[in-house]
């Protein structure tokens, strides 16, 4: 895809994402979009935020579960970027109307204390390089109108990014088995899913080295202070005014979310 196409798109996703009108998807406009051009599309999106005196301030990963990469008929993870506008601390409350379609999913977030630059980044790497775990919410978002998303266009609209929520509870994640640790997540006090973090890449610990090396052969590195966000351990919930979730992961704590 040439440059005037992958601008063009970024900025229709980028405008999309200001006034909170989808688009179509872009596959169905154009057949031949390759991942490699949607990541161009991405970072045209995110340039357009920076622009606007925003910082980023950590990634994420998506598509981690077997379930979502059997819909999008992938066999890896997508990564994102999370911009300083994107972050609540627990107890802010989120505008369900200052999103499109917002779907919340429950996960641990790491928090670095050192470069990690693949390839060759191991768990153990992983575990040395980290500063603290969170119990997360990321509330997703499509751009793209009705979620009716391939691969190519969930990454092309920055993987979906929407908010997230920090827990105020923080450890290091050398004091729990990051694998083994349950999740249970309950949507206005009924319980929705429960899970362990081997749902994640049989590890978060794990999704967190795949991004490190997938984004060093790509010349970044993900660096100390910043959140990365290791990928759903639930399924995605849609949310609206009036609702309220909670997440307790064993051995961590939890957080919550409330939108109005």
């Amino acid at each position: 895809m040439d440059q005037t196409k992958i601008d063009h798109y970024g900025d229709e996703l980028y405008s999309a994402l200001k006034t909170l009108t989808p688009v179509a998807p872009l596959t169905d406009r154009e057949s031949d979009i390759t991942i490699e051009d949607a990541y161009q599309i991405q970072l045209r999106m995110i340039q357009r935020q920076l622009d606007d005196g925003h910082t980023i301030v950590g990634k994420k990963i998506g598509v981690t579960s077997k379930v979502v990469m059997d819909m999008l008929k992938v066999n890896q993870p997508d990564f994102g970027q999370l911009l300083s506008n994107m972050v609540y601390n627990e107890g802010e409350p989120i505008q369900a109307s200052s999103m499109i379609a917002p779907k919340a999913e429950a996960e641990v977030a790491f928090i670095l204390k050192s470069d990690l630059t693949g390839p060759g980044v191991t768990a153990a790497d992983v575990l040395r390089a980290t500063d603290c775990v969170v119990p997360c919410f990321e509330i997703v978002d499509s751009r793209i109108k009705d979620w009716k998303i391939k691969i190519q266009d969930t990454v092309a609209d920055n993987a979906s990014c929407g908010v997230l929520v920090l827990g105020g509870v923080r450890k290091s994640p050398r004091q729990l088995d990051l694998a083994l640790a349950g999740m249970v997540l309950a949507k206005n006090g009924d319980i929705i899913s429960t899970s362990t973090g081997a749902a994640v890449q049989g590890s978060p610990v794990n999704a967190i080295a795949w991004l490190a090396n997938t984004l060093g052969r790509l010349g970044i590195s993900l660096k100390a202070g910043e959140i990365i966000l290791s990928g759903s351990q639930s399924p995605l919930v849609p949310v609206v005014a009036g609702d309220s979730l909670i997440c307790n992961v064993g051995g961590l704590g939890g957080t919550s979310v409330r939108f109005i």
